[in-house]
């Protein structure tokens, strides 16, 4: 007689999406978060009906006032503690006025050296991949620090 077993529940996971902004002159769109402070790429929870394209699109959009024309898929990138999996693309601004939302109380266009002052290095790194054309990467991190592969 086999003991019966418990139901394992399926895991959680939630998608979300970021936006790597890169203007002509090789500025980097940025947000400092309404929520906690930190400096952190546009981005947000994709909805169950969105194509990650248009959720790029539209979570830019709504934390900055920029209208964006997606590029690539740059990463993806894996919080091992919340379960979150980002989608991250590199975009083009094509049109907007930079202001902030209810998600964010500052938006800048930063330098890359800016970036890895500002941003923690889970986001940072981010950026950084979506500039080295070496993409897409994949990474996982424990929300403070990379998990090295392997």
């Amino acid at each position: 007689m086999s003991q019966p077993q418990e139901a394992t529940p399926p895991p959680l996971h939630s998608v979300s999406v970021a936006g790597v902004v890169v203007r002509e002159d090789g500025r980097l769109l940025a947000i400092r978060r309404a929520d906690n402070g930190t400096w952190e790429l546009p981005g947000g929870i994709l909805e169950l009906d969105e194509a990650p394209e248009a959720g790029v699109t539209r979570e830019v959009l709504e934390e900055t006032g920029i209208h964006v024309e997606v590029d690539e898929l740059t990463g993806v990138y894996k919080n091992m503690v919340r379960g979150v999996v980002a989608l991250v693309f590199r975009c083009k601004p094509s049109g907007g006025v930079e202001r902030t939302s209810s998600e964010s109380t500052a938006v800048s266009w930063l330098t890359p050296d800016e970036v890895s002052e500002r941003m923690a290095e889970v986001y940072a790194v981010r950026l950084l991949d979506a500039l080295d054309g070496n993409g897409p990467h994949v990474r996982s991190h424990d929300g403070k620090h990379l998990i090295p592969v392997g």
